[in-house]
């Protein structure tokens, strides 16, 4: 087999012949130039696996260089070498779209993992996109171009945060970045930050000694610990409580956690998603989320679209749900009544009420096609202005369904009252079937 080939960057003779060392050790073949211009006549030259490049050179920036290569036809993995505590030029470098940073003094052990991590990043025979299509269903513009930055963020190590309502697939996104990524061999861990005892988060996140805490009767390791090696994602990030977020920065920028009760801290090799449906940045000027660490999972931000804004994909998701609940038995049809009602309507929940939907509506049909009657989608009131009212939904405050339930309970009663509470006018109005209207009210517990 041929040697992977790499290119070094740097001006220093010192660094270059230890990077050499290393990366020979390690079976790879190594170039080096001194400088920018070096360096861009050899990758013209000739094909890489992968560049390191110090930050300062001496006709430029090493992010000129990492421009230079993003451009390439094939862009390869390019690792920065930054100086010690320079987290904000490291940042930079990774949303220009380096693979990595190193911090000077150079950690021998962790530069190899990050260039076994590298080298990894072989092109596949059938482009990534296409794999994901399969699994992130919509042929939308908005989805295509998110299955795109998918693959682009699966050639980063750079954290990401994924912002997007409730029942979006924030969740599926962080999986399928990590599935395509070269840490895709190691753990996926995912952890709702919402659901753990403030009291439990340090120790549940880094580990404890036996004997650290009442309770702590067995040494205990944590989740950055359970991640080595693979990635981490924290989900509704922004339920952290400000003593955890400032434990999380300082681990996140040293890559290494201290368990409860240890004297030492313990390196961790982790990629990290994270992800919340609540505006971030809102909360930072609140001051109740640290703006340090904001900008520090924040390196590359994907948003992810709501199902109102991709209507066009709900006949290919409601495909593929009523085939993933029906199984082995036979899928039942819908009519196309039915399937523009759901692509009118306005989904607060995303894609889960939309398979929520569908399974009540399996239990509701008669056997053959799926109508509009049962779906039994909840119904908005309309206001004086003739607009349709339609506050955002916070699973903080209620429940999914208690919100819709809400919804429908405003809109039945609004048209009872505009037609004298006559039922027949009022399920008329609101294009009901009588049946349909009287089923409303009793789960409602809105009959006289």
């Amino acid at each position: 087999m041929n040697k992977p080939q790499a290119l070094i960057v740097d001006d220093e003779p010192d660094i270059r012949e230890l990077l050499e060392l290393t990366l020979d050790r390690m079976g790879i073949q190594t170039h080096s130039a001194e400088n920018i211009e070096d360096a861009k006549a050899l990758l013209q030259q000739k094909p890489f696996d992968l560049c390191l490049t110090d930050m300062k050179l001496p006709d430029g920036n090493g992010l000129n260089l990492v421009d230079f290569i993003q451009k390439m036809p094939k862009p390869i993995p390019v690792a920065v070498i930054t100086a010690h505590g320079s987290m904000d030029t490291a940042i930079l470098a990774m949303k220009k779209g380096a693979f990595d940073f190193v911090s000077k003094p150079i950690d021998l052990a962790g530069l190899r993992q990050l260039i076994n991590s590298a080298l990894k990043l072989s092109s596949p025979d059938l482009p990534k996109e296409r794999r994901t299509r399969n699994t992130l269903l919509g042929d939308s513009s908005v989805m295509r171009d998110i299955r795109s930055r998918i693959d682009k963020l699966a050639r980063s190590q750079a954290p990401v945060y994924i912002s997007g309502e409730s029942g979006s697939g924030k969740e599926l996104v962080a999986r399928l970045i990590h599935q395509q990524s070269s840490r895709s061999d190691k753990p996926f861990v995912a952890i709702n930050c919402g659901a753990i005892p403030h009291e439990l988060m340090e120790s549940e996140f880094f580990g404890h000694k036996k004997g650290s805490f009442t309770g702590a009767v067995s040494d205990k390791k944590g989740l950055f610990q359970a991640a080595d090696g693979g990635t981490l994602f924290l989900d509704e990030v922004a339920d952290l409580p400000q003593p955890l977020q400032v434990k999380l920065l300082r681990a996140i920028q040293e890559k290494r956690v201290r368990p409860v009760g240890e004297q030492l801290e313990i390196p961790v090799d982790v990629r990290l998603l994270s992800a919340t449906h609540r505006n971030l940045a809102d909360m930072v000027k609140a001051g109740v989320f640290r703006q340090d660490l904001y900008y520090r999972i924040n390196v590359i931000d994907l948003v992810l679209p709501a199902l109102r804004e991709r209507s066009a994909d709900i006949p290919m998701l409601t495909e593929h749900v009523l085939t993933k609940l029906t199984a082995d038995n036979k899928k039942p049809d819908i009519s196309a009544s039915a399937l523009a009602a759901l692509q009118q309507y306005r989904f607060p929940g995303n894609v889960r009420e939309l398979e929520n939907i569908l399974e009540r509506a399996l239990a509701l049909y008669d056997g053959n096609t799926i109508e509009v009657d049962d779906l039994n989608l909840p119904l908005v009131a309309s206001s004086s202005n003739g607009d349709t009212e339609h506050p955002d939904y916070d699973p903080a405050v209620e429940s999914l369904e208690d919100y819709l339930d809400g919804i429908e309970r405003k809109a039945i009663t609004t048209a009872l009252e505009e037609n004298k509470w006559n039922k027949t006018a009022a399920a008329k109005q609101l294009g009901l079937t009588f049946r349909s209207f009287r089923y409303r009210l009793k789960k409602l517990n809105m009959e006289e």
